[in-house]
């Protein structure tokens, strides 16, 4: 399973401000589908505003990269330019 990490912001709204958790999915959206079932709430908040790095690269655009069983996955805020 991989490992998850939650902003802290998320963890204490969503998860009894536990940010580490382990999911088995893979893909992103998989992924946002298992934590949305243990979270309900959550997954509306994840696919808004949110990049994902995924053992150490990071996405912006990550809806259709892989997530390992040994992944390393954390949501980070996005970062807007302009």
């Amino acid at each position: 399973m991989a490992k998850i990490v939650l902003p802290y912001v998320l963890a204490r709204s969503f998860a009894d401000g536990v940010s580490e958790h382990q999911v088995q999915a893979i893909d992103p959206r998989q992924l946002v589908h298992a934590l949305d079932e243990r979270f309900p709430g959550i997954g509306e908040r994840l696919n808004d505003g949110f990049a994902i790095a995924i053992d150490g690269e990071i996405f912006q655009d990550w809806f259709l990269e892989c997530i390992g069983p040994e992944s390393e996955v954390y949501f980070i805020p996005a970062i807007e330019g302009g």
